[in-house]
């Protein structure tokens, strides 16, 4: 499995997981104590199915997406991850082994820590405990929405909602994205997923040049997305109402800092 780059241990960094902000100061304090920053480089796979889970990333910007292949090649999106969770789900139900490739799509970084590591805390700290099972069933409720929305939504509006999921985690008005991304992502081929991202330029939503989106009229992608993310968003305010990341990660001189 590669290796994630680790980020200079001069680097300061703002808080912007929302679990992680959703703790007491000193769950997070232990935490981040026991945590590396960790960069999180496009096409790069944190995880792989069948393989044991040995960290656990908390995605600080950027965003993963767990995809399951089938035996003619063909990938489909189970679920994106970003700054609202952490990307290795599964380890929350007890399971030890990854059950679907889990890569980056949009760059950006992660709070890695070992599985074992957070497993202990959880079993000492009861309102850390709570809070990942709550995050659980957020999770879920997502993965079944987002099957429901690739079974019943116009493909237009598939793409305006994850691009809206896309900009919301890049914490930037421009990320990389091409066609190929995207059409892997939805489940479609490259050709109509083209067509849809033409009809989105041509409308002044977004720019979509040299592989990078831009996001021009944030408003307006809203309004030409599905329900799907806007019942999405006001669940995740409402289970973790949103802070500023005020929080910053100080990686020291004398940090340890792991590799796998």
């Amino acid at each position: 499995m590669p290796t994630a780059s680790i980020i200079p241990v001069h680097t300061r960094l703002g808080i912007n997981n929302r679990l992680l902000l959703a703790l007491s100061p000193a769950t997070l304090d232990r935490l981040l104590k026991a945590s590396e920053p960790v960069a999180l480089s496009k096409g790069e796979h944190i995880e792989t199915a069948g393989q044991p889970i040995t960290h656990i990333h908390f995605i600080n910007r950027g965003l993963v997406c767990a995809t399951k292949a089938v035996r003619d090649g063909r990938v489909v999106e189970i679920a994106a991850i970003g700054i609202e969770g952490i990307a290795e789900f599964v380890t929350l139900l007890g399971m030890d082994r990854s059950l679907v490739d889990t890569a980056v799509r949009i760059p950006g970084m992660a709070i890695r820590i070992r599985r074992e590591v957070l497993m202990h805390e959880m079993e000492g700290d009861r309102p850390l405990r709570e809070l990942m099972q709550a995050y659980v069933r957020f999770g879920l409720k997502e993965v079944a929405r987002h099957v429901a929305c690739i079974r019943l939504h116009h493909l237009d509006q598939r793409c305006c909602r994850w691009l809206l999921i896309a900009h919301d985690h890049a914490l930037s008005d421009d990320f990389p994205l091409t066609h190929e991304d995207l059409a892997m992502m939805l489940g479609y081929q490259r050709a109509g997923v083209s067509v849809a991202m033409a009809s989105l330029v041509k409308a002044g939503l977004i720019e979509h040049k040299r592989g990078r989106v831009i996001i021009t009229d944030r408003p307006g992608l809203e309004a030409a997305s599905c329900e799907c993310y806007r019942e999405m968003q006001t669940e995740l305010d409402e289970f973790l109402p949103a802070k500023k990341s005020a929080q910053l990660f100080e990686v020291g001189q004398n940090t340890k800092v792991r590799r796998r």
